[in-house]
């Protein structure tokens, strides 16, 4: 990749003028995209250089262009130095050549092997049984399965994991709740919102009723103990918890290599506070619980055991990590939780560390709240949080109307089907877009109106540029003149060929900082482009049938990286909106 070419070059510069004063250590060189007329790439080495040197930036910058122009690259064109930074200019003939190759292999552009085959797991969406998903499991789910499809394209082995919450006190109330009141068809007829009206329900007569906190413990008791009704109870309760999961699931096309719940871990609990114990990690705190001091981490103690000998999250935790480790031997495993959840993983880290379990480099991928358009925690009027199969119907809904607007307004003939169809690949796509566009640790805010508008940095312009090129593609098939493409002397295509050549590196930078944005930033950068190239350019009243030919592999080329990109989002491309 280029910028490999230009990093090598200057640090092979910097060792032939300074190698003996300067360790390689001592200079970080980062090749930069310049959002200026300066140039291609550039680097702003010459300022870390002049502090060791003792001269100005702009001195040691001359000094570098001057040895760089002495020994530059085909791909070169030009180095110049501006204020301090050194700019690269890309040749044109290394351009046209590079279009040839990425337009050659367009389909599995940008994908690469760094991974090398090296395993990560990646924990995300995670939703509680017998609760409804709310939004917060939306970022959770859309965040983890980006950050999964982009690790699978830098060729990594991925792992999908969706860690259940299945196990604790509040499953001992819910099985009172039904055996007080439960109906069995009303279960199978809505299983989430049945069940969650008992356990509702069942706090609601706690009030009145306080003998029903002990009736929640002792049946929560005997599911531990492997009472046979409650096992079958709890077990119901899970399995159709699940399938209501995966209608959601399938609706945002959001796969799970496993699903494993904390009850998975429920024998290794004791053991593990034992181990702890044992290893004089883990001491007696107050009242006869179980903490792990983390002061040398400034950190609060963890308490991974209550005085009654009931386990917590952490522990639970403690166990899934070592079990991830041995199973898998993953180079990374990242946790997709809320920001709010961040002391509980500092202290699951810190005794990673202390266990010598560190090795996977578990790293806690952190998101903010999701707001509603007054900027509040989004909810319903009742102050209840807003379920995610409610975000999603508005979402169909809207995108319905809009879709009506616009076939009305372009004369376009749809079936109610294809409405249908369009709608929901839109929404979907609309709800993803607007969440990864967003730093994570950003709250992001529900404005409908911009999250469907069809012109703005938004998921239906991305997949309405999309298939304005296809249908540019579809309408130019009968072209059959080989392209020259000498002839690609305008601005904006240069431009598009420059931005082709960042993709791969942009799915590297993801990999390396766990940040979706910056991919959605890129293709809302091409979308900006492409749609400038083909308002602005006549390719297919092209007279020059090579050039036209040429600028065709512009289209094909700028298409296959939007639906790649946008494939690694999540997101769906339709041929038509």
């Amino acid at each position: 990749m280029i910028r490999e070419v230009v990093g090598e070059i200057v640090i092979g510069a910097i060792n032939e003028l300074w190698g003996a004063k300067i360790a390689s250590s001592e200079v970080l060189v980062e090749v930069e995209r310049p959002q200026n007329e300066f140039g291609d790439y550039a680097v702003n080495t010459a300022f870390a250089l002049s502090k060791l040197l003792g001269v100005s930036p702009n001195e040691v910058a001359n000094l570098l262009a001057e040895k760089l122009n002495e020994k530059k690259p085909a791909e070169i064109a030009k180095i110049e130095v501006a204020g301090g930074y050194i700019n690269f200019f890309l040749a044109e003939g290394f351009l046209r050549k590079e279009l040839a190759k990425i337009h050659k292999d367009r389909e599995l552009y940008g994908r690469s092997k760094i991974g090398g085959g090296k395993t990560i797991v990646i924990d995300y969406s995670a939703p509680n049984i017998a609760k409804p998903m709310h939004v917060g499991h939306l970022r959770s789910t859309i965040i983890g399965d980006a950050l999964a499809n982009i690790y699978e394209a830098l060729g990594y082995k991925v792992i999908r994991w969706n860690y259940l919450g299945d196990w604790g006190t509040q499953f001992g109330k819910l099985i009172a709740a039904y055996k007080l009141w439960g109906d069995k068809k009303e279960v199978e007829k809505d299983p989430i919102k049945t069940l969650e009206g008992l356990y509702v329900r069942f706090h609601e007569e706690l009030k009145e009723k306080p003998e029903l906190e002990k009736a929640g413990q002792e049946e929560f008791q005997k599911l531990e103990r492997g009472d046979k009704e409650n096992r079958k109870l709890w077990e119901w309760f899970k399995k159709e918890s699940l399938k209501e999961f995966e209608k959601m699931y399938e609706l945002l096309g959001v796969e799970f290599d496993t699903y494993a719940g904390e009850s998975d871990y429920e024998n290794d609990l004791a053991p593990t506070v034992a181990d702890l114990q044992k290893r004089d990690i883990a001491e007696i705190g107050e009242g006869g619980s179980v903490i792990v001091k983390l002061d040398k981490f400034s950190l609060p103690p963890a308490l991974i055991q209550k005085s009654d000998g009931a386990s917590l999250y952490i522990t639970r935790d403690i166990a899934l990590l070592k079990d991830r480790i041995k199973k898998y031997k993953p180079e990374k495993i990242l946790y997709v939780v809320a920001n709010q959840q961040a002391l509980h993983f500092q202290q699951l880290f810190a005794i990673a560390e202390i266990l010598g379990l560190n090795s996977a480099k578990p790293e806690h991928i952190k998101f903010g709240l999701v707001l509603g358009e007054d900027k509040k925690k989004l909810s319903t009027r009742e102050g209840n949080a807003v379920t995610l199969e409610e975000v999603v119907e508005k979402a169909v809904k809207l995108a319905r109307d809009v879709v009506e607007k616009k076939s009305a307004e372009r004369g376009t003939s749809l079936s109610e089907k294809e409405k249908e169809e369009i709608a929901q690949v839109v929404a979907v796509g609309a709800l993803k877009y607007q969440d990864l566009k967003e730093h994570r640790n950003s709250d992001i805010v529900f404005d409908w109106q911009r999250m469907l508008d069809f012109t703005g940095n938004s998921g239906p312009y991305l997949q309405y540029t999309y298939a304005r090129l296809s249908n540019i593609k579809n309408k130019a098939e009968k072209i059959s003149a080989k392209p020259d493409f000498n002839l690609l002397t305008e601005k904006i295509e240069n431009s598009l060929i420059k931005h082709f050549l960042d993709f791969p590196d942009v799915l590297e930078k993801v990999g390396e900082v766990n940040l979706p944005n910056y991919l959605a930033l890129y293709l809302y950068e091409l979308a900006s482009l492409a749609s400038r190239f083909y308002e602005t350019v006549p390719v297919l009243k092209d007279e020059n049938l090579a050039r036209l030919a040429a600028r065709l592999v512009l289209v094909e080329t700028a298409a296959a990286i939007l639906k790649t990109g946008l494939g690694l989002l999540g997101i769906k491309v339709l041929e038509k909106i």
